[in-house]
């Protein structure tokens, strides 16, 4: 785990940083070629510079957040935002489902909308292959 990250985790009560280091665990463990690093103030995990996977403390809990969510036909994920983000809260780490998690870490991979050049398409999302 690079410092940043463990920084992060160590920002956190000690509910919330149990959470926070299952699921960086698992999605380090399931998304073998991509970086994680800090982005925008919580950790994120990439591949080939395109956002997958993050989670971060919200007031609602600790969110985990897929950027290409919206297309993985999950019924426990729901929308977040105006693109194809989906999300799940946790409150508590026993609410994780390690066999969910790593359904949707290996959805995140298959399922790409592509997030890095969002910005050169004028907001125009357009899939791309995992």
């Amino acid at each position: 785990m690079n410092k940043d990250i463990s920084d992060y985790h160590n920002l956190q009560s000690a509910s919330d940083k149990v959470i926070c280091e299952l699921l960086y665990s698992e999605i380090s463990d399931n998304l073998g070629n991509s970086e994680s690093k800090i982005w925008h103030g919580h950790p994120v995990w990439f591949i080939n510079d395109n956002p997958i996977v993050g989670y971060s403390k919200l007031k609602k809990g600790i969110q985990l957040l897929f950027w290409s969510g919206q297309s993985f036909d999950e019924p426990e994920l729901k929308a977040e935002g105006k693109f194809k983000a989906a999300n799940r809260y946790y409150h508590d780490v026993k609410e994780i489902n390690k066999k969910d998690l790593k359904r949707w870490l290996k959805k995140a991979i298959e399922i790409q909308w592509d997030y890095k050049n969002i910005v050169k398409r004028k907001g125009v999302l357009e899939r791309i292959a995992g």
